[in-house]
């Protein structure tokens, strides 16, 4: 039952978070030299807890309909896609943006969040899209047993889908001539390339370390289903 509660909450916390960003976060663009096209899709910030309402809404069906048992060769699809959404993209992308967010606003917070923002951007919002995403996110990794997908799949899904956004944020800059983050203005090319390879190196860092973290957490539960998967071929 606790699972269901803390799945329900996760849902309702994040969608909540995603509605209240885009119905009454409404910054004048002059204060923050970004450009409306792209809408609050432009942040990761913003995708991330889409993506966290996601993996929390798939967690609680299949809380409901699917299963959590370790020892099944064959689970249900629902099963299936949530171990393969949190392992591939919730994890990774939530330690990203929390990690990556508050390093840079510890050391010059107008490079990420600006001050202006706090008018704007309520304290309470703030911790929802870059903290509770990351303690979130590790509960979920301590108390419910996933299979990770083969690490080819995995990273190449994570990649996919950074790559896919680093596209996105320069077709916003050539179209409107202003960076989705102020850090990006203060970088020349050769140092925005850096920072985008870095960025992609670190949170496949973060897909490893989640990989092995839960490797060392569910080691039991790994080698029981391994064991039922080998029975169910021979």
């Amino acid at each position: 039952m606790w699972k269901i509660l803390f799945h329900l909450f996760g849902l309702l916390q994040f969608s909540y978070g995603c509605y209240y960003d885009f119905m009454y976060v409404q910054a004048p663009s002059s204060l923050i030299r970004a450009t409306p096209f792209g809408g609050k899709l432009k942040y990761l910030t913003y995708l991330n807890a889409m993506l966290q309402t996601v993996y929390f809404t798939v967690a609680l069906l299949n809380d409901l309909f699917g299963t959590n048992e370790a020892a099944q060769s064959q689970k249900p699809l629902i099963r299936r896609l949530k171990d393969t959404i949190f392992s591939s993209l919730a994890f990774p992308i939530s330690m990203f943006v929390g990690i990556t967010f508050w390093g840079i606003y510890a050391v010059d917070r107008e490079l990420i969040l600006p001050q202006v923002m706090d008018e704007f951007f309520p304290f309470w919002l703030n911790h929802v899209m870059h903290s509770n995403i990351v303690v979130c996110t590790l509960i979920e990794l301590f108390t419910s047993f996933r299979m990770y997908p083969r690490r080819k799949i995995g990273l190449s899904t994570l990649s996919f889908f950074m790559l896919g956004y680093a596209v996105w944020v320069h077709i916003i800059y050539f179209k409107t001539g202003s960076w989705v983050y102020p850090i990006l203005s203060v970088l020349n090319w050769p140092l925005r390339i850096v920072f985008h390879l870095f960025s992609l190196a670190f949170v496949c860092a973060l897909y490893t370390f989640g990989e092995t973290l839960n490797r060392a957490v569910w080691s039991k539960e790994i080698e029981s289903t391994v064991r039922s998967g080998k029975k169910k071929a021979k």
